[in-house]
């Protein structure tokens, strides 16, 4: 299977009702969840052959969903800015999220860079295949939402990016 029919997948399970399609191929197994999943909901899935033999993936983690504010939590989220005018940087597919191209080097952008559109922002790697992220929103960086070598999903929110900067 190729990385563009995994990503086409992805998108396919983004954009439809299914909660999670499986892809079976002797050792090979590939499974997508949507961000909705749940172990509680009825099967709502796909089971797709193929005829390419790959090494076992294992499927990307369910996010935790935030459990409801308390009162002390409120109060601590009062203090915080505003964020709902904040642009999100998402990340377009699964894999492993870097700052920068190697340990040696300086991150890509970093809080308070100004970025432009289609400015490379971060490295996911996925099926050790390094894949430069680039930005499709211009403004100033107000927050990093991932640590560096962290497992991101797809559509998982990587920076926060203040238009106005």
């Amino acid at each position: 299977m190729t990385y563009k029919e995994i990503q086409d997948l992805i998108k396919l399970v983004s954009r439809s009702e299914l909660n999670e399609i499986k892809v079976k191929d002797g050792d090979f197994e590939l499974t997508i969840r949507n961000k909705n999943y749940s172990k509680l909901l009825p099967a709502s899935s796909a089971v797709m052959p193929t005829n390419m033999m790959m090494p076992q993936t294992a499927a990307p983690a369910q996010a935790a969903q935030p459990a409801a504010a308390s009162p002390a939590s409120s109060k601590a989220a009062d203090s915080e800015p505003d964020t709902s005018n904040l642009l999100e940087v998402k990340s377009p597919i699964v894999g492993t999220f870097y700052r920068s191209a190697s340990p040696d080097k300086p991150a890509y952008v970093s809080v308070g860079d100004t970025i432009g559109e289609g400015s490379v922002v971060c490295i996911v790697e996925a099926m050790k295949l390094f894949n430069e992220i680039e930005s499709e929103v211009s403004g100033k960086i107000v927050k990093v939402m991932i640590d560096d070598a962290s497992p991101v999903e797809y559509d998982q929110v990587l920076f926060l990016v203040d238009p106005k900067g």
